[in-house]
């Protein structure tokens, strides 16, 4: 990955790491994919965005969730 597509800066987004020059979170850019919106979707409502900060954010989101760290999961049923 382009280390220089994401950036975390304690002054912006209160230092949640976002696409380099803007205020778009990775975080956000994960929620948008996982409600349904399409890349294509996601790059019409923020222009400045491209695909490649796209790409970047799900693989800056893969690297973090690949430590050896246990997620417990929520038993919906409870």
């Amino acid at each position: 990955m382009n280390q220089a597509h994401i950036e975390s800066n304690p002054t912006v987004m209160m230092g949640k790491p976002v696409i380099a020059g803007t205020r778009i979170t990775v975080e956000s850019i994960l929620e948008k994919l996982a409600h349904g919106e399409s890349t294509e979707q996601i790059l019409e409502a923020h222009p400045r965005l491209k695909q490649d900060d796209i790409l970047a954010a799900l693989e800056f989101a893969a690297q973090a969730l690949r430590g050896d760290v246990i997620y417990p999961i929520a038993d919906k049923a409870a």
